[in-house]
């Protein structure tokens, strides 16, 4: 009874089966077909190979909203080299709420020569030959993105001579925390005083003789500081044609929620425009000699989300790719074999025509002769 039963369920199976198996003694194999499998198997491959390189990379996804975060403090990181003495320069920030942030909140003044090192030349010139690339490729900046706290640190490297020259500028680096409103980071000559009618700075005891605002930006970032992201001005350099020289570098921030799978932050990222021009007040000119940035924060919050193919898509489109390459190849190659039937049918109707036997009257025969009944005797 159990046998009965299992023979009878093998039975519908076998009836369900929606891929039909056709004799071997039916299939007939040729040399074109051969070529063309052969070429379908290839194609399948190399396109498989390819479709799981794209599985494995990711892409960046990039949304827009609006910021409604206007409580927090905003971050600025700030490495920045100055060609004076420290005692000459002061930095600060003053916001469109006339709040001032002295640079004694976060601010080192570090005495340093202003000359690099040859190995910090070629880390700075390898830093300005990323920057050019960026402006031209902006794809690039996905791939920093996704390479944050994983490739090499984007700082300049430490002096690595223990020579005895003596310090001629300042290195002015740290960071700040001010309100997120629009204001003006700057370094200029003397220290900042509070004044409580506006803002002033102690420059009267410096000689102009001594003014150089020549500067490098090794770095300059708003928002969690993260290794491996280079920013706008990271390696920037200018060097001051003369002493009553304005730098000025207008930033726009934005806001940024980065999410890989590596790291998720809250940083900014901010895009730059410069000017400089030397002040003369009987040309017109007028001014404050100094390094001044003037930052704006964007109301638009960006989030960029590292992406993956799902697994699922990735066998839907392997199953597409096999299933079209058999078909179409089927398809051709049945298409060619029906035109070169047509052209040898043709050719070997055009022989038989021309090894016909002649009769008498001139005309020919292209009948074959009857089989008789006497014939097969």
């Amino acid at each position: 009874m159990r046998r009965l039963n299992r023979k009878k369920t093998l039975n519908l199976m076998k009836e369900l089966d929606a891929f039909p198996k056709v004799p071997e003694s039916y299939v007939e194999t040729s040399a074109s077909g051969g070529t063309v499998s052969l070429i379908a198997f290839t194609t399948i491959a190399f396109l498989t190979i390819m479709e799981f390189m794209v599985y494995q990379d990711t892409w960046m996804k990039y949304e827009y909203e609006v910021d409604k975060d206007f409580t927090s403090k905003l971050r600025i990181n700030i490495d920045i080299t100055v060609a004076m003495r420290c005692q000459y320069v002061g930095a600060d920030v003053l916001d469109l709420a006339e709040t001032m942030v002295a640079s004694a909140d976060g601010l080192i003044y570090e005495p340093v020569p202003f000359e690099l090192t040859p190995q910090q030349k070629e880390f700075q010139r390898m830093l300005q030959i990323i920057q050019s690339r960026l402006q031209e490729e902006h794809s690039l900046q996905d791939v920093i993105f996704k390479s944050a706290f994983k490739s090499a640190s984007t700082a300049l490297p430490p002096r690595e001579d223990n020579s005895l020259q003596s310090p001629d500028a300042c290195r002015i680096h740290g960071h700040l925390y001010v309100n997120k409103v629009a204001g003006n980071f700057h370094i200029t000559v003397g220290k900042a005083i509070p004044h409580p009618r506006g803002h002033a700075h102690l420059a009267a005891l410096v000689s102009h003789e001594s003014y150089n605002f020549s500067h490098r930006i090794d770095h300059l970032s708003f928002g969690e500081l993260i290794p491996g992201i280079i920013n706008p001005l990271d390696g920037t350099e200018k060097i001051a044609s003369d002493h009553n020289q304005m730098f000025q570098y207008f930033i726009t921030v934005v806001p940024t929620k980065l999410h890989t799978y590596k790291i998720s932050a809250e940083t900014h990222q901010f895009s730059v425009t410069e000017r400089e021009r030397v002040i003369n007040h009987a040309a017109g000119s007028h001014g404050v000699s100094g390094i001044f940035m003037k930052y704006d924060i964007s109301s638009l919050m960006v989030t960029v989300t590292e992406e993956h193919m799902p697994f699922w898509q990735f066998l839907v489109r392997l199953c597409g790719i096999i299933g079209g390459i058999f078909s179409t190849t089927g398809i051709l190659h049945g298409f060619g074999r029906f035109v070169a039937e047509i052209i040898f049918c043709r050719f070997r109707l055009g022989s038989y025509r021309s090894t016909s036997d002649p009769l008498p009257d001139g005309h020919t025969s292209n009948h074959l002769p009857l089989i008789t009944d006497n014939s097969t005797h």
